[in-house]
């Protein structure tokens, strides 16, 4: 499992000590949280959407971070193209239209630059 800290200032040099204490029940696995966004997505985005090995990531609010992956057939996986959290507690899949809009932009993008690189292969 890969974890995230978030809004940590880096040192450019030097020692960095950090401790860490934290305490919450995790109440939604990272492999729920993955089929709650492949659902989501193919549901609300496309089918040819799904979500992909999460990472914890200890912010304001512990999530789990899951990136969102295009696949077309007889290409596979196509690239990432988003990520979407899910809250640890609550199971809650924290989405915005901007988010959403920005995925599905990201997915033209890639679904292009995949079609033009096949018809360049041809």
């Amino acid at each position: 499992m890969t974890v995230a800290l978030e809004s940590l200032s880096r040192p450019r040099s030097g020692r960095l000590d950090v401790d860490v204490r934290l305490s919450c029940e995790i109440n939604y696995t990272a492999v729920v949280a993955r089929r709650r966004v492949s659902g989501y997505v193919a549901s609300n985005v496309s089918v040819l959407m799904g979500g992909e090995d999460p990472t914890l990531v200890l912010a304001d609010r512990i999530v789990w971070r899951v990136p969102v992956v295009l696949t077309m057939p007889g290409h596979g996986v196509l690239g990432r193209v988003g990520e979407i959290d899910v809250d640890v507690e609550t199971g809650e899949i924290l989405v915005t239209e901007a988010l959403l809009t920005g995925i599905k932009d990201h997915a033209k993008r890639l679904a292009a630059s995949t079609a033009s690189a096949s018809r360049e292969a041809s």
